[in-house]
């Protein structure tokens, strides 16, 4: 048997998650959490579609959650094989996963004091302890070194350019007389973008397994983004508000306290004092700098000039509690830095709470915004918001710098694929539907490429592949 088959992140964004089967054996790529909308934690929190005990081994593209952060879940319910992934991503799934299942305890001990006796006991989907259980079944290896992952299954990691140690995976597949080589992009990065390095291009595939999040969307220039940040710092300040930044405690943070820093004189950033309120960010900002020889040209230049954290002299860490609330009585000349970078949870929603309301705010959004959170809902427009049981007014101006987004847009992730040779067959993930199909059709007509969007419980028989890939 030579088979993959689909599970998470097969008609959506989040929760990464495939299965490939080569005879007996069963590896998972990725095995990421749900995010956004009504019924993500329920789904979260359902069976598997596979028994966790018969998988061999992980293979993990990169350490966002929602491509890691069922692997502590996956563990607690039977799995024993390993998790491999690159060696910068381990360091930071050991911080994002303690972190997640931290968050889910507090979370369901907050909902239990609230609940009579009589009613079900809140559960978390895991435990911090269970996030430590999960940390020795980490094996770390560099980019461009072949690894066993089991029988018949071999694999090597690419630089995508994403986040820090994130994975272009490559994987060899052999039974009998057959082999085959699946490229899975796991999330791509832009090209040209600061402190990475570009996504590396693949020799050869005889599958392409493909990430579509901004399938239907060009980005900004690096220049327009650029000179539009400076513009947003200069009129923010002259308006006296506060900025909030809702970010994703690794890759986006880290970027921003990079442009901060690089641009402090000609933003005029002196003027203002920056804040960096969340834990994770400070821990994974620390394992960003521990790897310098994954930086681009012009980072590693620049980090010979810099200490532990970017040359910020009016950075402020806010590591505690109560360093956060301290944040709170601040209604002017404050950048605030925090997570969740969807609003979905985190500090970010304590400082929307204080200033979501006020004209003279802004909230700058520079990632993603998944529908159904509530980050999706205030670049959409929505007029109100509901904040910790209370209703508030949107009268905050709202940014979107897309410019800034960890992922390629459909340019980016079609000049990727266009450099493998050999036009092979595509099923594009990691995208909503609207994006997906965009980007089909733009693989389609640019490249003459055969493309598939699957759906959940979607298998494919590789052995079938050399009939299909086109020459």
């Amino acid at each position: 048997m030579l088979e993959l088959e689909f599970f998470g992140a097969a008609g959506e964004v989040t929760g990464s998650c495939h299965i490939l089967r080569v005879g007996e054996r069963q590896v998972l790529l990725d095995c990421g959490m749900i995010q956004g909308g009504r019924d993500a934690e329920a789904r979260n929190a359902k069976p598997f579609p596979f028994d966790p005990a018969e998988i061999d081994a992980v293979v993990l593209s990169h350490a966002h959650l929602d491509h890691a952060g069922r692997l502590p879940l996956l563990v607690k319910r039977g799995f024993s094989g390993s998790i491999h992934t690159q060696n910068a991503s381990q360091d930071l799934c050991e911080i994002l996963l303690k972190d997640a299942g931290y968050l889910q305890e507090n979370q369901a001990e907050r909902r239990n004091r609230y609940r009579k006796p009589h009613e079900d006991r809140a559960v978390p989907l895991y435990t911090l302890a269970d996030a430590e259980d999960t940390l020795p079944s980490f094996t770390g290896h560099r980019y461009h070194t072949w690894f066993d992952v089991c029988e018949g299954i071999r694999a090597r990691f690419m630089d995508a350019g994403h986040i820090m140690g994130s994975a272009i995976v490559e994987v060899e597949v052999k039974h009998g007389t057959e082999q085959r080589t699946l490229i899975f992009s796991g999330d791509l990065g832009q090209f040209d973008t600061p402190i990475l390095r570009d996504p590396e291009f693949p020799k050869h595939a005889d599958l392409v397994l493909m990430e579509s999040t901004y399938g239907g969307r060009a980005h900004r220039s690096r220049d327009d983004t650029l000179l539009e940040l400076e513009e947003l710092f200069r009129a923010a300040h002259a308006e006296k508000g506060n900025i909030l930044v809702p970010a994703f405690a690794v890759g986006r943070s880290q970027e921003i306290l990079y442009l901060l820093g690089k641009h402090y004189k000609e933003w005029g950033l002196h003027r203002w004092r920056i804040f960096l309120d969340s834990p994770m960010a400070i821990a994974a900002t620390k394992v960003y700098w521990d790897h310098p020889h994954l930086y681009d040209d012009e980072a590693t230049r620049l980090s010979k000039t810099m200490n532990p954290m970017p040359s910020l002299p009016n950075l402020i860490l806010s590591k505690t509690a109560d360093d956060s609330r301290r944040i709170n009585d601040i209604e002017a000349g404050a950048i605030i830095i925090a997570g969740s970078g969807m609003c979905t949870g985190g500090r970010i929603l304590h400082h929307l709470k204080r200033n979501i309301f006020r004209p003279r705010a802004r909230v700058l959004f520079t990632g993603f915004q998944a529908y159904g959170t509530l980050g999706r809902r205030i670049v959409d427009g929505q007029k109100e918001v509901r904040l910790f049981g209370d209703t508030y007014d949107v009268k905050a101006q709202v940014s979107t710098i897309g410019g800034l987004s960890a992922h390629g847009d459909a340019d980016d992730m079609s000049r990727w694929y266009g450099s493998i040779p050999g036009t092979p067959p595509v099923y594009l993930v990691h995208g909503d539907e609207d994006a997906a199909r965009a980007f089909k059709h733009k693989l389609t007509s640019e490249h003459g490429a055969q493309v598939a969007l699957p759906k959940p419980g979607m298998r494919i028989d590789l052995k079938a592949l050399a009939d299909t890939a086109v020459a």
